[in-house]
């Protein structure tokens, strides 16, 4: 028993008549009867009667067109959803993303417009740092990744970074800080004497670093008081008066109470996110969001950070 005896069958079936089904099916007569023969002497039943002027089921015929009908369907539809696969319209995207991501605009944008557009693919959201996920992509646990790049953590061959957009970083203080209400950013060197409360490296490595690096250019080295892995932590700990922190402005979206985001005046305080995804040839998957991630780009910008749209070297075909 194949599809086809089972399509020829449903078509006899429904059109109670030979000739009309061959027209339908757009074949000869003859081998359309050679089937059906075939298939009822497979299943050992006779499931049409065939008079000079009509044909009729029998019982067996009956019952036998409804299994029939939905073995195609599912046919039909087990075929469709691979095609789909193959194009990236279907499946699973494993997406990595960073601590931050998800408080972008941008990112907000990017997901609803996936979901809208893909909605046969399941999206796996896998919260990550930087090193993890380059890790994942090489060892294709993910299909892409969001990340911030941070130095000493480089992606091996077969891994492109490519720009996507970029956060200004603020200063955190508690809303009792004399720096809290002032007019205008501010500046690092103002931050010389404080306390610092830092998302561990491990996890906001690229923050942790361009902390650092920030601190440095201004003169000082900053007197970190405590680390978190968790940013509402580290937040919470800047709300109860325990020092300062720097951290791309989307994260003042969380709202925590007793926290007061103020603008760093250095132009250099700037953190970049990055779409990873194997090269040269991405998955399906992965090759539809970056043209999502490409599209969404080429919007205006968002109210927070700056868009960079060029995304086109990671469409390889």
């Amino acid at each position: 028993m194949n599809d086809r005896q089972m399509r020829y069958f449903i078509a006899v079936a429904e059109q109670l008549s030979f000739s009309r089904a061959a027209r339908l099916l757009n074949v000869s007569q003859p081998p359309l009867s050679m089937q059906i023969k075939a298939l009822e002497e497979e299943l050992g039943a006779a499931l049409l009667v065939r008079t000079r002027r009509r044909v009729e089921l029998t019982e067996a015929g009956r019952l036998f067109l409804d299994s029939a009908r939905r073995a195609v369907r599912q046919m039909d539809d087990a075929a469709a959803l691979v095609r789909q696969s193959a194009e990236g319209k279907a499946g699973v995207l494993r997406l990595g993303f960073t601590s931050s991501v998800p408080l972008s605009s941008v990112f907000a944008r990017v997901m609803r417009s996936f979901r809208a557009t893909h909605p046969r693919v399941e999206i796996e959201l896998l919260h990550m740092s930087t090193r993890d996920q380059l890790e994942a992509l090489e060892e294709d646990r993910l299909d892409a990744g969001i990340l911030r790049p941070a130095n000493g953590v480089q992606p091996r061959a077969g891994i492109v970074l490519r720009p996507v957009w970029r956060d200004r970083l603020a200063a955190f203080l508690p809303e009792a800080h004399p720096l809290a209400g002032a007019a205008g950013p501010v500046a690092m060197a103002e931050l010389r004497t404080e306390d610092f409360v830092m998302v561990s490296r491990p996890i906001g490595c690229g923050v942790h670093e361009q902390t650092l690096r920030l601190c440095a250019a201004a003169g000082f080295l900053p007197h970190v008081v405590q680390e978190s892995r968790e940013l509402t932590t580290v937040l919470g700990l800047v709300a109860a008066g325990l020092g300062v922190s720097v951290l791309p402005d989307c994260y003042a979206r969380v709202g925590m109470a007793g926290v007061v985001a103020r603008p760093l005046a250095s132009s250099d305080a700037e953190s970049r996110l990055m779409l990873a995804v194997r090269a040269p040839a991405p998955s399906p998957v992965a090759r539809r969001f970056v043209a999502v991630v490409q599209d969404e780009l080429r919007a205006p910008p968002p109210e927070r950070g700056r868009a960079r749209a060029d995304l086109a070297a990671l469409l390889v075909e």
